[in-house]
C-alpha cells in the first residue's frame, strides 16, 4: 500500500508540476546541453559508488533467480547511462575557432537588479554596467505623452494607491502626465527587494533609488543618445476610447526624430511596419516571432526579438547567413549565457549585469575531446565494478570458508585446526569432522566442578 501511495502521489504531482510549470520543462531540457556532460561524469560516478552495496547483495543472496533480478537491473541501468552521451546534443560540443563573438548585453527595464525597474536610475545604472544597449516598454498617457511603463497599470510599480485610491486599477494610458508625474516609481523596491540586492546598496544609492519618478520616452532616448547605446521597446497601443488610439505611432515616431539617431532604435510594434519603414527606413525594424527568411526580409526585418526558450543554433546560423541578428531574452543565468553564445544569438536582454564578466561558455569542448573524457569514463568506472565484483566475490568466499571451520561443542563453540595423522596421548579423534579421515587435537573445556 505504501508503494500505491507513493506512485499515485507521483504521478499526482508530475502532473501538477507539468501544468504549472510548462515553460520551465523547455528550460530544463535546454540546461541538459550545457549540464549533460556533467550530469554523465556525476551518474556513472554514483553507480560505480553504488556497486558496491550491488556486489556485496548480490554474493549474499542464496537464490539464484534474486541475483539474476538485481545484477539485471543494475547492469541495464549502468550500460544506459554509458550509451547516454550518443543522444547527447550541446551546440558547446564545437569545433575550435568556430565559436562567435559573446553576445552584447541589453539591459532589462536598466538594470533592474541595481536600481527600481524603468526608473532612470535603472538606465543609468545599466549604462554604467557597460550594457550595448537598453530595453524596456512604452505606454501613451492620455494626453499625447510616451513614457515607461511596463505594466497595464501603475499598482506594482509605483505609490498609486496612496497618491490616487480611487484609481489603483485604472489602466496607467488613462492617466495624464502630469497625474503620471506625481507617482513615486522607487520607494516599493526598497520594501519588496525583489532580486534580494538593496542590502549591497550604499546610503546614497538607496536615497536616490526611493526618491524615483516614472521617466518620459524623452528621458531615455537622451540617455541613449548620450552614451551611445541601442534602444529596444516595446510599444503598447493605447486602449479603445484613448484619444491617441490611432495616431500613437507618428507620436513616438516623431519624439524619436528629436531625441535619437533613428540608426540607434530598434524597432519592434508591428502594426503599420511598411508605412514606418517608408517613413524611417534607418529604424532597425525588428521582429518578436520567428518567419520564413523570404516574409522577414519582405518586411525589412534586421533582427529578431525571441524568448531564450526558441534557442537553437540551427534557426540562428540561418538567420545569421542573411544578416539578421538574433536577440534572446531574458536570460540571467550565466549558463544560459553560455548556452545563447554558442548559439550564435547577438545579444541577450538580461536583469543580471554579472553577465559581462563572462568571458568564455562554461561548457566549450571539441568533439574529440569529448568523446575522450566520455570513452575514458566509462571504461574506469567499468574496471572500477569488475574490481569491486571480484573483491566482494573473493571475501564472500574467504567468510564460507571460514565460517565452514567453525564447529559447537555442546559445552562451546571451538575451532578446529587440521593436523597431521598422529596420534598424541591426549588427542582424540574428532567426532564432528566428517570431511577427512584425519586426526585432530581439540581443545576441551575443564570442568573444575564436583
Amino acid at each position: 500500500m505504501g508503494i500505491v501511495v507513493t506512485l499515485a502521489f507521483a504521478v499526482s504531482a508530475t502532473a501538477v508540476l507539468s501544468e504549472v510549470w510548462s515553460k520551465e520543462w523547455k528550460t530544463l531540457l535546454l540546461s541538459l546541453q550545457v549540464t549533460a556532460p556533467f550530469l554523465h561524469v556525476g551518474g556513472v560516478l554514483f553507480m560505480t559508488l553504488l556497486s558496491w552495496p550491488i556486489a556485496l547483495h548480490f554474493f549474499r543472496m542464496n537464490k539464484r533467480v534474486h541475483q539474476v533480478c538485481l545484477l539485471g537491473v543494475y547492469l541495464s541501468v549502468l550500460f544506459s547511462l554509458y550509451l547516454v552521451p550518443l543522444a547527447m546534443y550541446s551546440p558547446c560540443i564545437r569545433e575550435a575557432g568556430t565559436l562567435g563573438p559573446k553576445p552584447t548585453l541589453l539591459g532589462h527595464r536598466g538594470a533592474p537588479m541595481l536600481a527600481p525597474e524603468n526608473t532612470l536610475m535603472s538606465f543609468e545604472s545599466a549604462v554604467e554596467a557597460g550594457v550595448d544597449g537598453l530595453e524596456t516598454d512604452i505606454t501613451i498617457s492620455a494626453d499625447g505623452v510616451p513614457f515607461v511603463m511596463h505594466d497595464l497599470t501603475l499598482q506594482r510599480t509605483t505609490n498609486v494607491e496612496e497618491v490616487f485610491p480611487n484609481r489603483t486599477h485604472t489602466p496607467a494610458a488613462l492617466f495624464t502626465w502630469s497625474d503620471v508625474q506625481l507617482l513615486n516609481a522607487g520607494a516599493w523596491f526598497l520594501s519588496w527587494d525583489p532580486f534580494g540586492t538593496v542590502s549591497s546598496l550604499s546610503p546614497e544609492q538607496r536615497a536616490l533609488a526611493a526618491n524615483q519618478t516614472v521617466p518620459s520616452l524623452a528621458e531615455v532616448l537622451d540617455v541613449a543618445n548620450r552614451t551611445g547605446r541601442t534602444v529596444l521597446f516595446d510599444l503598447r497601443q493605447p486602449p479603445p476610447g484613448h484619444p491617441y488610439r490611432d495616431n500613437y505611432l507618428n507620436i513616438t515616431l516623431d519624439l524619436i526624430h528629436t531625441h535619437i539617431n533613428s540608426s540607434q532604435v530598434l524597432w519592434l510594434p508591428s502594426d503599420q511596419r511598411e508605412e514606418i519603414q517608408q517613413v524611417d527606413p534607418e529604424l532597425q525594424q525588428t521582429a518578436g516571432q520567428t518567419a520564413s527568411i523570404q516574409e522577414l526580409q519582405d518586411n525589412h526585418i534586421t533582427s529578431l526579438n525571441l524568448h531564450y526558450s526558441t534557442m537553437s543554433l540551427q534557426h540562428i546560423s540561418k538567420y545569421r547567413s542573411v544578416n539578421i541578428s538574433v536577440n534572446l531574452y531574458v536570460v540571467n543565468q550565466p549558463w544560459l549565457y553560455s548556452l545563447a553564445w554558442c548559439s550564435g544569438a547577438s545579444s541577450v536582454t538580461t536583469n543580471n549585469m554579472l553577465l559581462r564578466d563572462i568571458h568564455t561558455p562554461l561548457l566549450l569542448v571539441t568533439p574529440e575531446q569529448y568523446s575522450v573524457m566520455w570513452v575514458l569514463t566509462d571504461l574506469v568506472s567499468a574496471a572500477l565494478i569488475v574490481c569491486i565484483f571480484i573483491f566482494h566475490w573473493w571475501r564472500e568466499r574467504g567468510l564460507h570458508f571460514w565460517s565452514g571451520s567453525r564447529q559447537t561443542h555442546k559445552t562451546g563453540p571451538y575451532s578446529k585446526f587440521r593436523t597431521d595423522p598422529v596420534e598424541s596421548g591426549r588427542g582424540r579423534w574428532n567426532p564432528f569432522h566428517s570431511e577427512s579421515p584425519t586426526r585432530t587435537l581439540i581443545s576441551l573445556p575443564l570442568d573444575l566442578n564436583p
